[in-house]
């Protein structure tokens, strides 16, 4: 059986958790719900006992989780022996944004550099909007960023999240909605919007196609920043659900309901196809490939 499949069983057997383990396994729900399924085609029995508001093991999943768990033991010692006879040296240049390096990329990078503790890892960080540059540029050997609708033929991914956009206004900027449900007047309420990047272009076509013109306030670099004007209480803005879930100015903001429609970010990690020949990045494309997208 495929020791990602195994990984991935042991982490929801011990947390109980769709929700978490999706996210710490880097799976978009309905893939782990997937993964989980094969796996019990396989063993031939249910392994979990699911209901809207639990998850139990069931007596063949408290079973499997014993052969499942040292089975991953082992293969981590395994790889601990190999790592110490035959060390991957080199370096590795990675470039994701702030909020990807604080959320996505730990558990990464934790899992690459037990397996490859010869490796030095040069991480940078900026605009997510600049990834795929970095990578035409050589500047950066992998990317992690929001995905576009379409990305060059050179350029392969692998998903790692699922992040929806939302609407933020300051946590006591009441004055600029309307009373009545609460309805942003774009006419009149000044706006936050990224200079450029995947976000901007995706408001810009929702503004658009509703023919509205909006006040823009300012433009930044990054959500992080747009984040912060928005908190100052300059205007609103759209950003990434994620940013917001891992940023300090989360209880300085609030959410907007809009009727917007707007396509939610895949976040991935990029490379060019012809670095994969490289046994680094190889390595650490292995390292992060999921089971299933």
């Amino acid at each position: 059986m495929d020791i990602r499949a195994l990984i991935i069983f042991s982490h929801l057997a011990a947390t109980l958790h769709f929700g978490r383990t999706s996210r710490a396994c880097h799976l978009t729900p309905s893939a782990l719900t997937r993964a989980i399924q094969r796996i019990e085609e396989q063993v031939g029995a249910p392994l979990f006992r699911r209901d809207n508001r639990t998850v139990a093991l069931t007596p063949a999943g408290a079973a499997f989780k014993r052969y499942a768990d040292e089975a991953v033991e082992r293969w981590q010692a395994l790889q601990r022996e190999l790592a110490g006879t035959e060390v991957l040296g080199g370096e590795i240049s990675l470039f994701c944004s702030v909020t990807a390096a604080m959320s996505i990329l730990p558990p990464i990078l934790k899992a690459f550099r037990l397996l490859h503790p010869g490796v030095q890892i040069k991480l940078q960080t900026g605009d997510a909007a600049e990834a795929l540059d970095r990578l035409d540029n050589r500047q950066a050997e992998v990317t992690i960023a929001a995905l576009p609708e379409r990305l060059p033929a050179t350029v392969v991914f692998v998903e790692l999240a699922l992040t929806p956009l939302v609407f933020i206004a300051p946590a006591d900027g009441a004055e600029f909605l309307e009373h009545e449900g609460e309805r942003i007047d774009w006419a009149r309420i000044p706006v936050i919007l990224a200079e450029r990047g995947l976000s901007r272009e995706r408001i810009d076509r929702w503004f658009r196609a509703n023919g509205i013109r909006p006040n823009i306030y300012a433009e930044v670099a990054g959500n992080e920043a747009l984040l912060a004007m928005v908190s100052l209480g300059c205007g609103v803005g759209v950003v990434p659900e994620l940013v917001l879930e891992k940023s300090p100015l989360r209880d300085q903001v609030r959410l907007v309901e809009v009727e917007s429609g707007l396509a939610p970010f895949t976040i991935g990690a990029c490379t060019l196809e012809k670095h994969l020949r490289n046994p680094v990045i190889r390595a650490f494309w292995t390292a992060i490939a999921p089971i299933d997208r």
